[in-house]
């Protein structure tokens, strides 16, 4: 299955409940500012933020031809349109090499998941790779990290649980540098986006590599759970304003009906998407590519 397949099989509960609903929209007698309202509504049970869904609302506005707000794909195509451009609103930076992904988020999203699942998808482009075991926290964390290392066949620095996480990435930055390494991706213990502690840490963090490894390209990516919808968002950009974010890791797809909470991060914040995980299996990463999310979402 080719990756707009697995995509559109992940969105599949987010187009239905869009679809569906779009369908019982255009078979109404209605027009004017009470279409335009229902659409709306549509727009925000798909979890699209209200700025943004008010947004893309009056866009339809502007461009519709009267005559046709009853074409269904007219409108559609539109609406496909005015979302794309929206997610394009935040460029998608290139990655270039050597570099150093730091993976942020809350607990549960599936950082280590994706961890294996980057550096698979690295490999697999030639790049060597070393992984940073920065969780110290969680019991076991580098053990997780350690099977997912090896299923990659990649390096792994680790230090023993309870040890400084800025510890871990100083080590894993000069290992790297010594062995000109083409991709350090170093995974962090799930904090709350409320403690304002544990955010301090990952200031930290941020720090080394900055200090230690300026001649790398450092990226800074929220994984966030696309189940959570809208509390995403709010996740967003708490870990934004402590790291700077470059961009967002997507998991868990295939278990929403709400994926329209993408248009927020991108419209709201202008933070990408730059990958999205489409399955279980260790290749089931890829980049995020708006044209397709559209397609698969409207």
């Amino acid at each position: 299955m080719g990756l707009f397949g697995k995509l559109f099989a992940a969105l599949k509960k987010t187009k239905d409940n869009v679809a569906t609903k779009l369908r019982m929209l255009f078979s109404k007698n209605k027009l004017g500012d009470e279409f335009y309202d229902e659409l709306e509504e549509i727009l925000i049970g798909a979890d699209v933020s209200v700025t943004m869904a008010e947004e893309v609302v009056e866009q339809v506005k502007a461009e519709a031809i009267d005559g046709r707000i009853k074409d269904g794909d007219f409108v559609t195509d539109l609406l496909k349109d005015i979302m794309q451009d929206i997610l394009d609103e935040a460029p998608m930076p290139e990655i270039n090499y050597p570099c150093v992904i730091m993976l942020v988020g809350v607990n549960g999203v599936g950082k280590t998941t994706t961890i294996g699942k980057l550096a698979h998808y690295f490999t697999a482009k030639k790049k060597s790779v070393t992984v940073a075991a920065a969780d110290t926290f969680r019991a076991a964390a580098s053990d997780q990290l350690s099977v997912w290392a090896d299923r990659a066949k990649v390096r792994i620095v680790k230090h023993e649980e309870g040890s400084d996480p800025s510890a871990v990435v100083y080590d894993a930055v000069s290992s790297a540098k010594a062995k000109k390494t083409d991709v350090v991706i170093i995974d962090t213990a799930g904090r709350l986006h409320v403690k304002d502690n544990l955010m301090n840490e990952l200031k930290k963090m941020n720090r080394v590599v900055e200090r230690e490894y300026p001649e790398a390209s450092f990226y800074k990516f929220l994984v966030l759970d696309a189940t959570t919808g809208q509390n995403a968002v709010s996740q967003a950009r708490a870990f934004d304003g402590a790291v700077d974010l470059d961009g967002i890791v997507l998991t868990k797809l295939d278990g929403t009906a709400k994926g329209g909470f993408v248009i927020s991060l991108c419209g709201d914040l202008h933070i990408p998407v730059i990958f999205v995980g489409t399955g279980e299996k260790m290749e089931d990463i890829a980049l995020f590519n708006s044209e397709e999310f559209v397609e698969a979402i409207l």
